[in-house]
């Protein structure tokens, strides 16, 4: 079967949803508020939903991957953000070197697990 996909947008949940929309804000992301309670945020091409609903043991395995062009310069312009400072809960990782690549994590304010990496 071939999908032909154009996109694929995931759907993720916040512990409080207007402390999570600036994060995803000032992380760099672009709002589009599609409702009271969702609302997408994009970069270029890639988006994903952010919704007004908080599943604990659905927050807490949520973990995505956003493959960026140079995760040394990505590294950079996030320790520029300061964003742990400014976001209770939010933590950083720096970048890491594994065998397929490198990558560095953001915890965003809600627990969930942000990947972004680029690979060899």
């Amino acid at each position: 079967m071939l999908l032909n996909a154009k996109s694929i947008r995931p759907f993720i949940g916040a512990k409080n949803f207007d402390v999570s929309r600036q994060f995803y804000s000032a992380l760099g992301f672009t709002e589009s508020i599609i409702s009271g309670d969702m609302s997408l945020f994009s970069s270029g091409e890639f988006g994903f939903y952010l919704q007004k609903a908080y599943v604990k043991d659905w927050i807490d395995n949520t973990m995505v991957f956003m493959e960026v062009e140079d995760v040394y310069a990505f590294w950079n312009q996030l320790v520029a953000l300061d964003l742990p400072s400014r976001f209770e809960g939010v933590r950083i990782v720096p970048v890491r070197e594994l065998p397929w690549g490198r990558e560095c994590f953001v915890h965003d304010p809600s627990g969930i697990l942000w990947h972004f990496g680029s690979f060899q």
